[in-house]
């Protein structure tokens, strides 16, 4: 049966933060708030656990969870490469609502599904999900919904998609924002390829704060797309 923390009370917070990485040690899958929406979320490193995520939204392998890192530090670790546009992009996003897409470290040993070499990372703004990610290293984390619904936006109705599926759920309140992560793929950026970097989706952060770091670095607007003359 899944346990539920109200992480606004301190009596209940502590001993939830504990309950929550005795899980994540196990295994287990739990349900936490972050600064967009509220995630589900496993040990990176545990390829059981990653798969028990992903069934507890309904999702195949073909859509692997994003991986939330409490820095940059962790990023460097994770990825082949930190080319400087996305340092830039570290710096004036994260902690926030950009996840970055890059090729993955080849060195390690994890499963998050098809990525197809590559791993998609963010740094949250939010105090519980730093801390966990402080002691218990890198999560595995996707919305807290069954696929094809709305992302939660607060423990209960996380529950009431995921029910026992989860062992612990954190309540932090209601999302400030309710707004997923904007997602950029950069993987273009690493080698001799030099392609843009792409906007896979437009969330918390917009294009136009993104063009602000990255200049030419970014895809072209759809709009400009559409203006182009016929060639």
């Amino acid at each position: 049966m899944s346990e539920f923390f109200d992480a606004r009370d301190a009596e209940q917070l502590l001993p939830g933060l504990r309950k929550a990485r005795q899980a994540i040690g196990r295994g287990e899958l739990i349900v936490m708030p972050t600064d967009t929406v509220y995630g589900i979320a496993a040990d990176a490193f545990s390829a059981s656990a990653v798969a028990a995520l992903l069934a507890a939204k309904g999702r195949g392998r073909q859509s692997p969870p994003p991986v939330l890192v409490a820095g940059l530090s962790t990023m460097r670790a994770l990825v082949a490469e930190v080319p400087a546009p996305v340092e830039r992009l570290v710096e004036e996003f994260w902690p926030g609502g950009l996840t970055i897409v890059l090729p993955s470290q080849p060195s390690l040993s994890w499963d998050l599904g098809d990525t197809h070499g590559t791993v998609a990372v963010r740094m949250p703004a939010d105090r519980i999900a730093l801390e966990l990610l402080e002691d218990c290293g890198p999560l595995a984390v996707s919305s807290a919904n069954l696929t094809g619904k709305a992302a939660a936006v607060d423990a209960h109705s996380a529950y009431s998609m995921l029910r026992d599926s989860v062992a612990v759920y954190l309540d932090g309140g209601p999302s400030t924002h309710g707004v997923a992560s904007t997602i950029v793929d950069a993987t273009g950026l690493v080698g001799a390829g030099g392609r843009p970097v792409r906007v896979l989706r437009e969330g918390a952060v917009s294009r136009a704060r993104l063009r602000e770091v990255l200049g030419e670095m970014l895809e072209p607007d759809p709009e400009s797309l559409d203006d182009a003359p016929a060639s």
